[in-house]
């Protein structure tokens, strides 16, 4: 029989053996002179053999369907072939090479579940049978049997014998560092991670003067932390002792993306080891540092942050040029700061024009803990290989101090086996690294590096290390892990292990060590800057100037029209489509009407007047990037900034942006459908305008609760930043809000939660109710020279409700108006007893009864702007009306949600003496709104009935 039949013959061709011969016939495809002589030419005939679907095996062929019939012909064979034709020393020797093969890749995928990670050396490692060569039935004597190699980076021979296979797996999969790449599901990643690792056996090849750098960066970390616990006893500081190694792998971080090119880098990080991160890393004056721990902040503050929550950046010379280095700031929820730091990436990638993301790379540092438990870490990986939020991967960094909080039992933090298991959901990769051998953590680092800059996708290293001191520095955590801080207290300390080290490998003469901790020590008694060079006087053309904004007074009102030709022209480049382009019947009849709306033939609505907004915006050159889970067709099919093909034959065309097609150099205009995320999408969106001053930034809610999802977002960044941290920001949030019966979940933006939020004019809350009041206020967000959250509580069924039109000249003469008066001809100011006061959809149910019972005697004004509330707007339209003795404030909302609350004692401050101020609308509930549609139409009689009662019920305030 020969070879190739023998082959045939062999159960091994599949089963458990089918990965092997998968990445045999992978490395075939690549080059078919890498495979051994008989695999080759059993290849070889895949090329001219049906395979079992009956077509002919191409190179092109998708691989599940050749291992297949791998799988069948040696299954045919085994039912055809006489056990005499064989010949047993043949079939012998290929077993046992392909058990060799079973135990490569059983060390590639489970040598970390042995490696020496743990610096404490708690646990036991566990006994896996597969890495054993006497599960496969291999004797001692087979260990010095020669076998092929060749699909190994060990050696560059094409043989080795098992024991030399053996210990070159133990020592590149088992050591101090552990690698978790094979759920990659493409060969060639797996391949170039494979050969990376086993080339060095797992062990970087550094120079003394790398040796001495590493040395000196962890001596750097540990003296850090050591001042500042004796000179700030008891202060929370967030201590990185322990986990020293974090500040080697920060310094290749910097150094070798310099030499990749890489110009910026943004970091995102909670707390432990922030502060050294600050100082070592990022050339922070200790001296600043200290002046912090004592009490001193910045005047121009409004409120101000603790310290390791603060951000700061620098320009750092590294190895490859200058690096501009950002570190975000980060409030005490942890994990939310990922999202913000994908979007200011995403926003600097952009400016620069840095598709690939080649420029700018993202890092993200995170505890163990919390890596595993917190749901945005999730919803941010999710993002990073989307078209609308992928940032060309992200570094991810986690100090892994083996213990959540204090208290926590290490079984009670996750369900998996490791904290990182998470991102195998998007295929990275993970390195385990123990966090007591910094030459092994600077390995991987650069490893994480040159993989993230190949194949553009997240990487992780995870330092696997321990926390010397608890929680924080108020902590006692041997209280409730004394086995733990048992081990700890027995531990030298990463620096002296390391120390000891080089001077037993004469890197260093005995005393060097000691002579570094005192030359530290120096530098922070001096309170000198640790790091060196710090660019002071970099110029980066690609930085933000943010000067144009900063101090700037607040106004409301704007240049917002635009003449009508202009509009009229914008209108009509809006609604054509390319030749051969087949709309939607719908669409096609909502063009027409935006056209005959674009050439005053018909009022604006809400849909165009949005439109013309955008287009115009784009056309002076201001770029726009609205995302949202429906936001190309829009929640209620009132947008369609997004146009389908209807004949369109393929997934990855047929789409038409009218917007993007205004007219000749533009700004950019770009619209995404969201992934089924609200937390981390807003958060990416809030990064990307802090990053971004000039370009319109909005995130749309699909129902308006949606924000619910996302509240840390909102209370923790876009209300609080400036205050907190200076950060300016001119993000819109659009947040569908209406009482039309659909239930809790789908009527409220929750109104009442964003007037809590504000003051210091930290942001606007605006609630339009006509296609000129939306034109106008989002031209309004890019024309003022300031830059403001912009809550926008947008309509539902006013959105085709004709009475919310307006016309053509509202948009070329007008502005937003932060308060409408009474617009009624016919309602004579002397003869009004009751001013009605409301903002939203109600204003239309208002105007409706109003004409149906004939009440001349009452005034309606809006309040389009809840946020800074315009006093002397309000005060001049309530003046109009000397003999109104009732103000009425008349909301959709419970009492005890909606403005009532934040806006009474507005309208107070603006009545005259004697007049009374009551309110008209639902009771107080505990949901937002009813879930019966019955129930939602009889509360809706009962309040228009109230507010023009009589008798004001309710409530009733005299001033």
């Amino acid at each position: 029989m020969s070879t190739e039949q023998e082959l045939q013959s062999n159960s091994y061709l599949f089963g458990a053996n089918a990965p092997y011969v998968e990445d045999l016939y992978e490395a075939y495809l690549d080059n078919p002179g890498s495979v051994p002589d008989q695999w080759r030419s059993y290849f070889d005939q895949l090329q001219h053999q049906p395979a079992v679907d009956g077509r002919e095996a191409t190179r092109d062929q998708a691989h599940a369907p050749i291992v297949a019939s791998f799988a069948q012909r040696a299954r045919e064979n085994a039912f055809q072939i006489r056990p005499a034709q064989a010949s047993d020393q043949s079939l012998a020797i290929a077993s046992k090479q392909v058990y060799v093969q079973s135990i490569i890749a059983a060390y590639r995928s489970l040598g970390s579940r042995i490696a020496q990670l743990d610096p404490l050396k708690r646990r036991d490692r566990p006994e896996i049978p597969e890495l054993d060569p006497a599960f496969y039935g291999l004797s001692e004597a087979d260990l010095d049997q020669i076998y092929s190699a060749t699909n190994t980076y060990f050696t560059k021979a094409d043989t080795m014998t098992m024991r030399d296979i053996l210990k070159a797996l133990r020592d590149t999969y088992c050591r101090n560092v552990g690698a978790e790449f094979m759920h990659i599901s493409d060969p060639a990643v797996k391949r170039w991670i494979q050969e990376r690792l086993e080339s060095t056996l797992g062990v970087p090849e550094l120079s003394v003067d790398e040796k001495r750098n590493i040395l000196r960066q962890v001596t750097e970390a540990e003296g850090l932390e050591r001042f500042l616990h004796t000179k700030y006893v008891g202060q929370k500081r967030f201590s990185l002792e322990g986990g020293e190694s974090f500040i080697a792998s920060m310094d290749e971080v910097v150094n070798h993306a310099g030499e990749n090119g890489v110009q910026e880098i943004v970091v995102g990080m909670a707390h432990r080891g922030r502060l050294n991160m600050l100082v070592n890393i990022m050339g922070k004056m200790p001296g600043d540092l200290f002046a912090e721990f004592e009490g001193k902040h910045a005047q121009s503050l409004s409120d101000g942050d603790v310290k390791y929550h603060n951000g700061f950046s620098s320009d750092l010379s590294t190895r490859g040029g200058p690096v501009h280095l950002s570190l975000a700031f980060n409030p005490s929820h942890l994990e939310i700061v990922n999202p913000v730091v994908e979007g200011s990436v995403r926003a600097r990638q952009d400016r620069r024009g840095d598709a690939a993301g080649d420029q700018v790379l993202p890092v993200l540092v995170h505890g163990d803990a919390a890596f595993a438990g917190q749901g945005v870490v999730m919803e941010t990986l999710n993002l990073a290989q989307t078209r609308g939020y992928g940032t060309g991967g992200t570094l991810h960094i986690v100090i892994n101090n083996q213990i959540g909080f204090t208290t926590s039992d290490p079984r009670d933090t996750r369900s998996t086996l490791y904290c990182t298991d998470v991102v195998k959901m998007i295929e990275a990769p993970v390195f385990h690294v123990n966090g007591d051998d910094p030459e092994a953590v600077v390995f991987v680092t650069r490893l994480a590096l040159d993989y993230r800059q190949q194949f553009k996708h997240d990487v992780v290293v995870d330092i696997v290390c321990f926390r010397k001191l608890g929680h924080n520095e108020q902590d006692t955590p041997s209280l409730t892990q004394p086995l733990m801080y048992k081990s700890i207290g027995t531990h030298p300390g990463t620096r002296k292990l390391y120390a000891d080290r080089l001077v037993a490998q004469g890197v260093l003469a005995e005393d060097e060590p000691d002579q570094m901790v005192k030359d530290y020590r120096q530098l922070m008694e001096d309170g000198q800057r640790t790091v060196e060079p710090v660019l002071t006087d970099y110029k980066n053309k690609y930085s933000t100037d943010w000067s144009p904004f900063l101090g700037a007074k607040w106004t409301d009102h704007a240049d917002t029209g635009v003449p009508l030709a202009e509009l009229t022209r914008i209108g009509e480049r809006l609604t054509q489509v390319p030749d051969g382009f087949t709309v939607h019947p719908l669409v096609k009849k909502l063009l027409a009407d935006r056209l005959a709306m674009a050439r005053g033939e018909h009022p604006v609505d809400w849909g165009m007047g949005e439109h013309l907004a955008f287009a115009t915006l784009v056309a002076n050159g201001y770029a726009i990037r609205i995302t949202g889970q429906d936001s190309g067709r829009g929640t209620f099919t009132h947008r369609h900034a997004v146009l389908h093909d209807q004949k369109r034959e393929r997934w990855d065309d047929g789409t038409y942006v009218p917007l993007q097609n205004v007219s000749e150099n533009q700004a950019p205009f770009t619209v995404i459908d969201s992934v089924l995320s609200e937390a981390a999408v807003l958060g990416f969106e809030y990064g990307y305008a802090t990053a971004e001053p000039n370009v319109l930034t909005i995130w749309e809610a699909q129902f308006g609760d949606f924000a619910n999802g996302a509240q840390v977002v909102i209370d923790q960044f876009i209300t609080s930043g400036e205050a907190k941290w200076g950060r300016q920001c001119g993000l819109v949030l659009m947040l569908p809000h209406g009482y039309e019966g659909q239930g809790p979940e789908h009527s409220s933006a929750r109104i009442e939660r964003f007037l809590q939020l504000c003051a210091d004019n930290n942001i606007q809350a605006v609630q339009p109710t006509t296609g000129a009041q939306i034109f106008h206020v989002l031209r309004r967000q890019m024309i003022r020279p300031f830059r403001k959250p912009l809550v926008l509580f947008t309509p539902k069924s006013l959105l085709r409700n004709k009475n919310a039109t307006s016309p053509l000249e509202d948009l070329a003469t007008g502005t937003f108006q932060p308060v409408i008066g009474e617009t009624d001809a016919e309602i004579v100011p002397a003869d009004v007893k009751r001013v009605q006061v409301c903002s939203g959809k109600v204003y239309y149910d208002l105007v409706h009864a109003r004409a149906e019972q004939g009440r001349k005697d009452v005034a309606i004004l809006r309040i389009e702007q809840l946020y800074p509330f315009a006093h002397k707007s309000f005060q001049a339209e309530l003046q109009k009306y000397p003999n109104a003795k009732e103000l009425v404030w008349v909301q959709d909302e419970p009492q005890n949600q909606g403005p009532w609350f934040y806006v009474q004692h507005h309208l107070y401050e603006n009545m005259s003496d004697g007049q009374k101020l009551g309110y008209a609308g639902r009771p107080a509930s505990a949901s937002p709104a009813v879930g019966y549609l019955a129930k939602h139409q009889e509360q809706q009689r009962a309040l228009i009935e109230q507010a023009f009662s009589p008798k004001l019920k309710s409530f009733s305030l005299i001033k």
